[in-house]
C-alpha cells in the first residue's frame, strides 16, 4: 500500500502563515464536502469505515492524530501533525482516526456529498467488497 501525502504551499511572513488548496491543483479531485473533527476526547477513536467512491484528503490544522489505513490486505499507520500537510485516503480503505491531541482539529476535503449509501461500517463487510474488486 502506498501512503501519499501531499506537502501544501505555505505563504508566510510577520503576519503568519497561510496555505491555500484548490481543487485539480492541489487537490486531486472536485471538493464537494468540508467538514472537521475538534474536542475529540482522550481515548476515543473515529471513523471505522471505507467508502465505495469517495476520496478524502485529511488535514490536521491544529494539533496532532493518527490515522489507520487498511487496504484489506495490509494497514499502515500514519501520524499527521503539520497544517500544510494533507493525508490522501482513497476509495475502498478503511479508515480509523485516534490518539487525537487535546488541542487537535482534523479536516476533512470529501470528493462527494454525503451519501449514507457509499459508506461501509462493518469491517467484514470490507473485507468481501475489497475482496470481490
Amino acid at each position: 500500500m502506498q501512503i501519499v501525502k501531499y506537502q501544501f504551499q505555505q505563504h508566510g511572513d510577520e503576519r503568519g502563515q497561510l496555505v491555500a488548496l484548490e481543487e485539480f491543483i492541489d487537490i486531486p479531485f472536485e471538493i464537494k464536502r468540508v467538514y472537521y473533527m475538534y474536542d475529540t476526547g482522550l481515548g476515543v477513536t473515529r471513523g471505522y469505515h471505507a467508502h465505495k467512491s469517495l476520496e478524502q484528503i485529511l488535514i490536521c490544522i491544529h494539533g496532532s492524530c493518527k490515522i489507520l489505513l487498511d487496504n484489506g490486505t495490509e494497514k499502515k499507520k500514519v501520524f499527521l501533525e503539520k497544517p500544510y500537510e494533507g493525508l490522501y485516503v482513497p476509495n475502498n480503505m478503511w479508515r480509523e482516526m485516534y490518539d487525537f491531541s487535546e488541542d487537535a482539529v482534523l479536516m476533512c476535503l470529501a470528493s462527494e456529498v454525503y451519501n449514507e449509501d457509499d459508506y461501509i461500517r462493518d469491517y467484514d463487510e470490507f473485507l468481501t467488497f475489497v475482496n470481490k474488486k
